[in-house]
């Protein structure tokens, strides 16, 4: 588990306050004990809360490629980062760390937003393309990370791995959605894309966002959705052996680090 945080101009690239970022982060200390980070330019500015899991020494955030044009700061997982990486390597590419945050930065220049298609793991994250003076926005298929984001009235979009780091900003509503509370009294919990805090939401499970300077605020893209229109019919010891493997497979995936590991069986 990190943290990751950032403010993004969409009307302008006024400067960003780089104690500002650093406040957004520091609020979560306890999703990255390992370090911090924060890199900022004309519009933009992130920040990392890393816990080291994959490349200790070289896996530093927020991560830049070799030319500086792209930016990400990340949090989670890819899982079948080796094999993105082998095929990236025998496309050209050329890679400094071991880490699956520097396979994001040069999947997304080979393929552009398709290469969230590609990626298998857990994750939210944030890259910047100076390029196209856009920040991109992401979040992994089944929402397993979180990701909120916000509005606020110098025009910039808040972004954070808890609603906490958007809390941090002075500029941010302390109003509360009154909508959430119903769904949450109704429900138990508040529904994917809202929030508790008015004018805060959270971007959905399998959805992204592309922020671009001069455009304004668009809505989410979904890239993924679970569809059971395809229907197997097999018989059920051979469904029952899928299944293992499926789940053998996702075991063995998860036990990728460079750092002992375990398991909470909690049930939750």
């Amino acid at each position: 588990m990190c943290g990751i945080a950032g403010i993004f101009h969409l009307e302008t690239a006024k400067p960003v306050d780089p104690e500002r970022v650093r406040r957004m982060i520091d609020v979560m200390p306890h999703r990255g004990p390992d370090g911090s980070g924060v890199w900022t330019a004309p519009g933009v500015g992130l920040g990392h809360r890393r816990l080291s899991i994959i490349d200790l020494s070289g896996g530093a955030q927020p991560m830049a490629n070799q030319d500086e044009s792209l930016i990400v700061t990340f949090n989670g997982e890819i899982y079948n980062f080796a094999e993105i990486r082998a095929e990236l390597e025998g496309r050209g590419h050329r890679f400094r760390s071991h880490s699956d945050t520097e396979v994001i930065l040069h999947a997304y220049r080979q393929w552009g937003e398709e290469c969230i298609h590609r990626f298998n793991g857990m994750f939210a994250f944030a890259l910047f393309d100076k390029g196209t003076q856009s920040l991109w926005l992401a979040r992994d298929r089944l929402g397993v990370k979180p990701l909120y984001y916000a509005q606020v009235s110098d025009g910039s979009i808040l972004f954070g791995s808890e609603l906490k780091a958007l809390l941090a900003h002075p500029l941010l509503r302390r109003e509360p959605s009154l909508t959430a509370i119903e769904d949450y009294l109704a429900l138990g919990y508040v529904p994917d894309d809202a929030c508790i805090v008015t004018g805060v939401k959270k971007l959905g499970a399998g959805e992204h966002l592309r922020l671009v300077r001069g455009r304004g605020l668009p809505a989410p893209s979904r890239y993924w959705d679970v569809s059971f229109a395809d229907r197997s019919s097999a018989k059920p010891d051979v469904l029952a052996e899928e299944l293992v493997a499926l789940m053998r497979d996702a075991v063995r995936s998860r036990m990728v680090a460079d750092v002992p590991l375990g398991a909470f069986l909690s049930g939750g």
